[in-house]
């Protein structure tokens, strides 16, 4: 169809009624126009478009949700492959097991799950596409109870330079397996994930904020607190302006403010026991908007508020400690931020995703206690390089006393070294697995690890 040989999804080009909405990214920083977009229907629609963009030496890129910061889900003149018209969720409560495609996004995943009151770890926007999300790593609400997105990957169907489709598990193509976990689109299109779920029959969720001008009281007790607290409980630190709408008291709609997100598996009881010690060390809040709700609904609290067409500049790190130096620069550019929308968050990244060792997968910060994000956002254009210059001033403000690398879903195009820092130790294997499953390079627009 139109040029793709065995090719039986929607192929979209320029001068197409449906181009600008397909091309359009969730970042809307970036404007790629590709040459030709092929929306696939199912894992032999994704093996005909990489022979297609292989055989016609176009650079090509694989979307699923759209959600990259760096835009790395399009390219200029050439091909995407868009796996949004591969979805599939196939719970098995009994294997406590799903079987998810490749161009599912979050929600969808949260939604069926959620039903068995089970759930695997899944970010902190429903929106998010699955295999974006994954393939980096996988940050969210469970991580502290139920590891990293990669460390719940049973197996998964890749489809690779070559057009071939293999299986990637611990028992068949082992080294893929493990390159898959962390590597990010290295490797090949994965157009199914098998996935562990957990028992999440419910949550605690909701924030709890403080005045921006007591943020460095909030963090210094956060920062001592959270590694101590048990696993049930995830909580991760903001600055942020609180959204202008319901459920936010009306008072607060607006003002600039610190807290922590939280999460709790468990019920009301065991969740305030959880953060008391945190709780009561502070002043009192201005909001604790905590409540139970279901695992589903905290994943997607965050989705209005950020819409895709919004401008979005992100910078990142992962940190081990945060020393009181440390402090006082988050306060100093938490406390001014360029834009209502503009946030850092200070996700933790230990409980279960420590009990992995840093070689097991990709993923080599295993001894960082949190994955930071200073992320300007805002819908107007116009202040674009407002938002741009604060990310990278309190990136670079707060940098030295980074771990080194990064959460590669959170980095923007920074570069060889920032990729190699970023993997550490483990970069040598990853370019060992490229040189197997992807010599020639095919799959480069990502967070590349070169052959």
């Amino acid at each position: 169809m139109a040029g793709i040989p065995d090719f039986s999804g929607q192929v979209i080009a320029p001068g197409d009624s449906g181009y600008d909405a397909a091309r359009a990214l969730n970042n809307a920083m970036w404007d790629k126009r590709p040459a030709l977009i092929a929306r696939c229907s199912s894992t032999a629609d994704v093996a005909a478009a990489v022979n297609y963009g292989r055989n016609e030496g176009l650079d090509t890129a694989v979307r699923c949700g759209g959600h990259n910061g760096a835009g790395l889900g399009s390219v200029d003149g050439g091909l995407v492959i868009d796996l949004s018209g591969l979805k599939s969720v196939k719970v098995d409560p009994k294997a406590r097991t799903v079987r998810v495609a490749g161009g599912n996004v979050w929600g969808e995943v949260d939604s069926e799950t959620g039903k068995h009151g089970l759930a695997t770890p899944s970010g902190i926007i429903s929106t998010t596409g699955v295999g974006g999300l994954t393939l980096g790593g996988g940050v969210g609400h469970l991580t502290r109870k139920c590891g990293l997105s990669i460390d719940n990957i049973l197996e998964a169907e890749v489809v690779l330079a070559d057009g071939s489709v293999v299986t990637a598990s611990e028992n068949e193509n082992n080294d893929l397996y493990w390159g898959i976990r962390g590597g990010g689109g290295n490797f090949g299109v994965v157009t199914s994930f098998l996935f562990r779920l957990h028992d999440v029959p419910g949550v605690v969720a909701g924030p709890t904020f403080w005045a921006a001008d007591q943020s460095a009281e909030v963090l210094s007790a956060y920062r001592d607190f959270i590694p101590g607290a048990p696993r049930d409980l995830n909580g991760f630190f903001a600055y942020a302006a609180v959204p202008p709408g319901p459920p936010f008291p009306e008072e607060l709609w607006l003002r600039d403010v610190c807290g922590v997100v939280w999460c709790f598996v468990g019920d009301e009881k065991a969740a305030a026991e959880a953060m008391a010690p945190l709780l009561d060390a502070l002043p009192e809040p201005l909001m604790h908007g905590v409540g139970p709700m279901p695992h589903a609904a905290i994943q997607g609290a965050f989705d209005a508020l950020y819409p895709a067409g919004d401008q979005w500049y992100w910078r990142a790190d992962f940190v081990k400690e945060i020393p009181d130096e440390a402090v006082k620069l988050h306060a100093k550019f938490g406390e001014a931020l360029p834009t209502p929308k503009s946030t850092m968050h200070l996700y933790p990244i230990d409980g279960a995703a420590h009990d992995v060792g840093p070689h097991d997968t990709a993923w080599s910060y295993r001894d960082a206690m949190f994955a930071s994000v200073f992320a300007g956002v805002d819908p107007d254009a116009a202040n674009a390089d407002a938002i741009r210059r604060w990310s990278i001033d309190y990136f670079e403000a707060l940098h030295p006393y980074s771990a080194g690398g990064a959460y590669v879903n959170m980095m923007m195009d920074e570069g060889q070294d920032r990729v190699k820092a970023s993997y550490r130790g483990n970069y040598d294997r990853l370019v060992e697995v490229k040189r197997s499953y992807d010599p020639d390079n095919f799959f480069h627009i990502n967070q590349n690890v070169a052959p």
